[in-house]
């Protein structure tokens, strides 16, 4: 029993010992906070979907009594990668300006349902898949505001906003996107302080505010023609906003 308690106490020293120890660690890059300005670059893993809402009904329906109800469907992943530029405007307070590049696909589930005696028959039902080529331009600028440092952590916030230029527009998919895009961002990272460089992982939340979609009047006075099958695809909709959850890590 004695040994058994000799035991315990020797750890709980131990822990002890560990925890007041974290005070006397060295920090990295001690002054790195502290610079005006200073340039970086960022990595990311992108989830990308769609805020759909439906059309009327009736828009729904195409000749051969076959209505499309549009669904979301699980995020397209892709990648990203950017530029930062961090302006200190105070200890906590950051602007960051952080032009990137992206590169993914939004995929809309259509159940097809054939219409019969105005009933929907749902053992008639099939699913199409259509998907949107997404390589956008991003142009935002964020507010960042950063806790206490503690040692070689330091955890942060950052919202923001900017504009979006999708070059991946292409006028033989089943859906034409417009080509600009306005959107906000909220975010939630830690920096991480090593000896010669601070990672900083990010987790960021982006909703846009455009409707992205490009009705069927519209794609014949730009000359493009959708087959005669894919119309309703578009008709079906009658808003597409654009939505992103991105893991991002800054290299600072």
């Amino acid at each position: 029993m004695i040994e058994r308690t000799k035991h315990i106490f020797s750890a709980l020293c131990v822990a002890l010992l560990l925890l007041l120890g974290q005070s006397a660690v060295a920090q990295n890059n001690p002054y790195v906070d502290d610079k005006l300005l200073h340039f970086g670059f960022s990595l990311g893993v992108d989830f990308l979907s769609y805020g759909v809402e439906e059309a009327d009904s009736l828009l729904q329906m195409d000749r051969h009594g076959t209505v499309y109800h549009a669904r979301t469907t699980a995020p397209g992943v892709g990648f990203g990668v950017g530029f930062i530029a961090d302006l200190r405007l105070a200890r906590h307070l950051n602007l960051r300006f952080c032009p990137g590049m992206h590169f993914g696909e939004r995929t809309i589930t259509y159940k097809n349902y054939s219409m019969k005696d105005s009933e929907i028959k749902g053992t008639n039902c099939t699913d199409n898949k259509p998907s949107v080529l997404c390589l956008p331009i991003d142009i935002p600028i964020y507010l960042k505001w950063s806790a206490e440092r503690e040692v070689n952590y330091r955890p942060y916030v950052t919202v923001g906003g900017g504009v979006s230029f999708d070059l991946g527009r292409a006028k033989d998919k089943v859906l034409l996107q417009k080509t600009t895009d306005y959107f906000m961002e909220v975010g939630l990272g830690c920096d991480l302080y090593f000896r010669w460089f601070k990672l900083a992982p990010e987790l960021r939340y982006r909703i846009g505010f455009n409707n992205m979609l490009t009705p069927t009047a519209e794609t014949e006075k730009e000359e493009w023609q959708l087959p005669m099958g894919d119309y309703f695809y578009t008709d079906a909709l009658s808003k597409l906003t654009n939505q992103q959850v991105s893991l991002i890590f800054n290299f600072e």
